[in-house]
């Protein structure tokens, strides 16, 4: 009797295991491809950032990890820590849209929409509300 429990014992835990695999697997199939870190284009001053877009709720958000100038040297900015972009959603075919870009050279918050192009071309751009003024965002490109 003491055999037949440690072998249920043992395919539970079998099953137990496979079961976890399954769903870090399933979790980790679901990633969005547009998460990981980005690099801005240069703004009106020629500084770039480094924005890291990861999920929040149920949209995703984009924070901003570090900031550049125009030589490309790391800058301290207050922005850093920032959320630049926020409740951006999937519209299907690589396109973003719902959500919200700050753009901080201007201080101005724009109705955004992204565009992933293959895996590592990022084009956003974005409206202020009421669409009279628009601004095209450029290309941002992943940082490896």
């Amino acid at each position: 009797m003491a055999d037949r429990e440690d072998n249920v014992r043992t395919a539970v835990r079998a099953m137990a295991l496979w079961a976890g695999g399954l769903i870090l697997a399933a979790g980790t199939a679901m990633a969005d491809p547009v998460e990981g870190t980005w690099q801005t284009a240069p703004d009106d001053n020629g500084n770039i950032g480094h924005v890291r877009i990861e999920p929040c709720a149920a949209a995703l958000c984009g924070t901003l990890v570090a900031a550049f100038d125009s030589s490309l040297a790391r800058v301290d900015s207050p922005n850093i820590g920032r959320q630049i972009v926020w409740d951006m959603v999937p519209d299907g075919d690589g396109a973003y849209a719902g959500g919200r870009i700050w753009a901080p050279d201007r201080d101005r918050t724009y109705v955004g929409k992204m565009r992933l192009d293959g895996a590592d071309r990022l084009t956003v751009s974005g409206c202020v509300l009421g669409g009279a003024i628009c601004r095209d965002g450029g290309t941002w490109r992943r940082v490896p």
